[in-house]
């Protein structure tokens, strides 16, 4: 199996790398998260100059006609300096669903100007008490005068507070269906807040809302969101690997220069090996993913992929997330010192979408679905 990137992904994630780094190559993503909306505006806006916000859109809707490869670079590179732009959100999750199953003319308006960079769209899609389903819960919808209004809660809705436009799941006689809402709609209520690793989420309320449905068919979209989200858990692994990779490096340069006894640290046989297990933890993951990535873009079993990947994801972050603080010894615990920043991000994304124990429970509950293999046959 080819896990190379050809030139032309090679030359997109030098230029992503290059732009991030010079973004929050220092100090400047604290600075950036401690204010609304948590991510720089003016980066986002020269990530859409690059294309990279139209990079998984068909070119006849403003896209680059790109595939999960090149996305997967590019959220890669987000989580190698814990870029907190919403690319996943906006982009792969959000617009991902506007592609699937939006008008032409939905499509047009509302992926056109993403990639543009000046419309940002968030998932509003889990609600108090539910734990990762893809269906709507409580959220519903009702026909009005051939209109339709939204009512009910939903939350966390990462970079909620910010979006300029909602794709928001809700229930019509049973049935999950997928809606937009402008962020100044009637009836509309935003209560944002600033998560653990510095990212944003919202709290947001509807009250007879206005809304438009996302396409024209009538049918159950549950299938669709579960899809859409399993290509978002991929995306999120790809950015998990990023953090990963830096942690590690970050501890191997710390084991080479901080003396103890008048040694360097990687002359102690047993913090050596430590260095080495979070190294495989690395491999594994990445082969996963890359794996998962490639179902994707055959448009295989992608829930079933995903679930792998975000086992193995989630195992691996939190191995080498634990290992890089405790290394690290006391500055590891410091507010000031990245490891625990990456540490922090890799646990909040083991969170989105279904954790690692989620994702076990549901790869057990379909075992019984393979053939057996006899070892001696």
């Amino acid at each position: 199996m080819e896990f190379s990137y050809d030139d032309e992904q090679v030359a997109l994630r030098e230029a992503v790398a290059g732009l991030l780094a010079r973004a929050y190559g220092g100090d400047q993503r604290r600075e950036v998260t401690a204010t609304d909306p948590g991510f720089d505006e003016k980066t986002w806006g020269r990530l859409a100059e690059m294309g990279v916000l139209g990079l998984p859109f068909a070119e006849s809707d403003g896209g680059m006609g790109a595939g999960p490869v090149e996305v997967s670079i590019v959220a890669e590179e987000i989580g190698r300096v814990l870029a907190p732009e919403p690319f996943i959100e906006a982009v792969v999750l959000a617009g991902g669903l506007v592609s699937d199953l939006g008008t032409d003319a939905q499509r047009a308006e509302v992926l056109g100007a993403v990639a543009e960079g000046s419309l940002i769209p968030a998932f509003a899609h889990t609600e108090p008490g539910s734990r990762w389903e893809p269906a709507a819960l409580a959220v519903t919808a009702t026909e009005d005068g051939g209109s339709w209004r939204l009512t009910g809660v939903k939350e966390p809705v990462p970079n909620g507070a910010r979006a300029d436009l909602l794709v928001v799941s809700a229930l019509v006689g049973g049935a999950t269906r997928l809606y937009l809402v402008q962020g100044d709609a009637e009836g509309l209520t935003r209560t944002g807040y600033r998560n653990h690793d510095g990212t944003r989420s919202a709290k947001v309320a509807f009250d007879g809302t206005p809304a438009q449905l996302l396409g024209d068919a009538a049918g159950d979209r549950t299938a669709a969101i579960e899809k859409a989200l399993a290509r978002a858990r991929v995306a999120y692994g790809h950015e998990a690997l990023g953090a990963m990779e830096t942690a590690l490096t970050t501890t191997s340069e710390y084991l080479k220069t901080r003396k103890q006894f008048g040694v360097t640290l990687n002359k102690f046989q047993a913090l050596t090996f430590r260095a080495a297990d979070m190294y495989v933890s690395l491999e594994l993951a990445r082969s996963t993913v890359m794996w998962a990535t490639l179902v994707v873009d055959a448009d295989g079993d992608v829930v079933a992929a995903a679930d792998r990947a975000r086992l193995q994801t989630s195992r691996a972050s939190r191995h080498i997330g634990k290992e890089a603080i405790q290394l690290h010894g006391g500055i590891g615990m410091t507010a000031e010192y990245k490891v625990g920043h990456y540490t922090s991000r890799l646990t909040a994304i083991d969170h989105l979408l279904g954790d690692g124990d989620w994702a076990l429970s549901r790869l057990a509950a379909g075992v019984t679905e393979y053939e057996t293999v006899d070892p001696l046959a």
